[in-house]
């Protein structure tokens, strides 16, 4: 019979192998997406639909340029 905390310990150490990056830009395109997300819907909100439609489209572009910047550094750090 195994002991109890067995695996745990060894989920640990397969999580210790594994180098662990942090890239601080990636929360940063997150919060700008929901920024400019929610500027949008105030615009639309109070009418002003141009505003709202370019702001949309600078969502897209952010949301973009953040999900390519995630992807490049997990092919990066994915190759080391």
């Amino acid at each position: 019979m195994e002991k109890m905390g067995t695996a745990d310990s060894e989920m640990d150490h397969l999580f210790e192998q594994k180098k662990r990056v942090k890239n601080p830009l990636v929360p940063i395109g997150a919060l700008l997406t929901a920024g400019v997300l929610t500027a949008g819907l105030i615009s639309f909100k109070k009418g002003n639909s141009h505003l709202g439609q370019k702001l949309m489209r600078a969502r897209v572009v952010v949301q973009g340029a953040t999900v390519a910047l995630m992807l490049s550094t997990a092919y990066y750090y994915g190759e080391k």
